[in-house]
């Protein structure tokens, strides 16, 4: 069994965490997410992490991951690492590791501090009698433009990886999930289109399209017309695969 991975430098302290996170995560049970891939909060040192296990590929991306591309876990610790260089919100990363096995790719894991947060995105799209529900919004499109202002592109931009926090009586916001990220430039299209995994209500549509609208200084009937076709476009793709499983 070989190993590559990468501490932080201020985390030194906990190498030993990392080195045997498969026996930490097979012995804890705290799990808060289990789909794919799982996430479980483990306490090590008074340190509270969340630990993402990643779901071992196939065989043919054992291959690919041990010898052509970065995997997952490498690639989540390198987008918070550059995200945190842009001041942009993240939970602090600690590490990844991988674990490979007769030259082939197998487990991965990545680090990163437990961030306590009220609620996700998905609060303030979903419930219309939440305080200062439009405020929230509004705050998180800026955050969303000033994320495509940096050139960055979350690709799974969905309700459940934006973490809200508040802070007095301002809201701050953290992305998560970070694994599938590009960084270019973003047109217009691009930067709405990325609102699109939200799901969104027409009201909510309304509010985000406005305020996107109004931090790019372009027309706001333009941009309410980009975001309802991207918006549209989704819905309907996602509803052509549901009628085609029911037919399976």
């Amino acid at each position: 069994m070989n190993i590559k991975y990468k501490l932080k430098n201020e985390y030194k302290n906990i190498k030993e965490f990392l080195l045997n996170i498969k026996d930490f995560f097979k012995q804890n049970a705290n799990t808060i997410h289990k789909a794919r891939n799982e996430l479980k909060v483990i306490e090590y040192k008074g340190i509270r992490t969340v630990v993402k296990a990643f779901k071992v590929p196939n065989v043919l991306n054992q291959i690919v991951y041990a010898y052509f591309r970065d995997s997952k876990a490498k690639k989540s610790y390198q987008n918070a690492i550059k995200l945190q260089s842009l001041n942009i919100n993240t939970p602090s990363p600690i590490g990844y590791i991988e674990f490979f096995r007769n030259f082939l790719f197998k487990e991965s894991f990545f680090i990163s501090e437990k961030l306590d947060y009220e609620f996700t995105i998905r609060e303030p799209l979903r419930n219309e009698n939440l305080e200062n529900r439009e405020s929230i919004i509004k705050k998180f499109v800026q955050f969303t433009y000033n994320l495509h202002k940096n050139d960055v592109y979350h690709k799974d931009y969905s309700a459940g990886n934006i973490l809200v926090q508040k802070k007095n009586d301002d809201y701050e916001f953290f992305v998560v999930d970070i694994n599938r990220m590009q960084f270019k430039q973003i047109s217009l299209e691009l930067g709405l289109d990325n609102f699109a995994k939200l799901w969104l209500d027409e009201d909510s549509l309304q509010i985000i399209a406005k305020e996107y609208a109004k931090l790019a200084k372009v027309d706001e009937d333009k941009a309410i017309d980009i975001l309802k076709d991207c918006d549209k476009k989704l819905k309907n793709f996602v509803e052509f695969k549901r009628k085609i499983r029911g037919k399976e």
